[in-house]
């Protein structure tokens, strides 16, 4: 069986390639850069930090721009997960759906599906029992797709090899802790985020407090 080698690129092929960018604004672009819609993204954090409520922040801006899915494995429909909705507002959001926990098998059928969601949110990539090579099948067989993973933290990183693989792989990685996003982009960007200002602002003063 012959081997087909790709075609290699010339500089200007690639200086004249088009992207498919989010059109961020504000605070988001000065957080995050102008993404592309492709790709992966890790966020990662402690409970009670502000986690659960950025993603949905960062749901409903994407929803202005494509379709999003919320694939909530680790709460589900859950009397928590109902509160977060209605704290952020999220019956006001079209383009927005929620799935009550699926496989990640059962995901990937749905996303062979014509009009099928161009970004998957996953919580928690430990409760999706995803394997770092499903992983790469995932990027594979989506390229158009942008795959975002919600990660518990082991101090200061994601939670075990697979979450760390994934982080060292995503365009956008993002850390949060007392109320704030702390993201690394590979499009620009870099401001902290304050994902809730009274939470935000009771927890860093704290930790000033403890240093004094």
């Amino acid at each position: 069986m012959s081997y087909m080698a790709k075609r290699a690129l010339s500089v200007r092929d690639v200086l004249n390639k088009k992207y498919d960018l989010l059109p961020f604004d504000g605070r988001w672009a000065r957080s995050f850069g102008r993404p592309e819609l492709t790709g992966s993204w890790i966020i990662w954090g402690d409970s009670g930090n502000g986690k659960s409520r950025f993603a949905l922040q960062l749901a409903k801006q994407l929803a202005q721009h494509t379709t999003v899915l919320y694939n909530n494995l680790e709460e589900g429909v859950s009397l928590s997960f109902q509160k977060a909705l209605r704290e952020e507002n999220m019956d006001t959001v079209t383009n927005f759906k929620i799935i009550d926990g699926e496989e990640i098998d059962e995901l990937i059928n749905r996303l062979k599906r014509k009009r099928s969601p161009r970004v998957i949110i996953i919580d928690s990539l430990q409760y999706s029992g995803l394997t770092y090579p499903t992983y790469k099948r995932l990027r594979a067989m989506f390229p158009r797709k942008l795959f975002i993973f919600i990660s518990h933290a082991n101090g200061r990183l994601p939670d075990g090899r697979t979450a760390n693989k994934i982080r060292y792989d995503a365009f956008i990685k993002i850390r949060i802790e007392g109320f704030k996003a702390f993201p690394m982009s590979r499009y620009g960007g870099g401001e902290p985020y304050v994902i809730w200002e009274t939470g935000a602002d009771e927890y860093w003063s704290n930790i000033q407090t403890e240093k004094l």
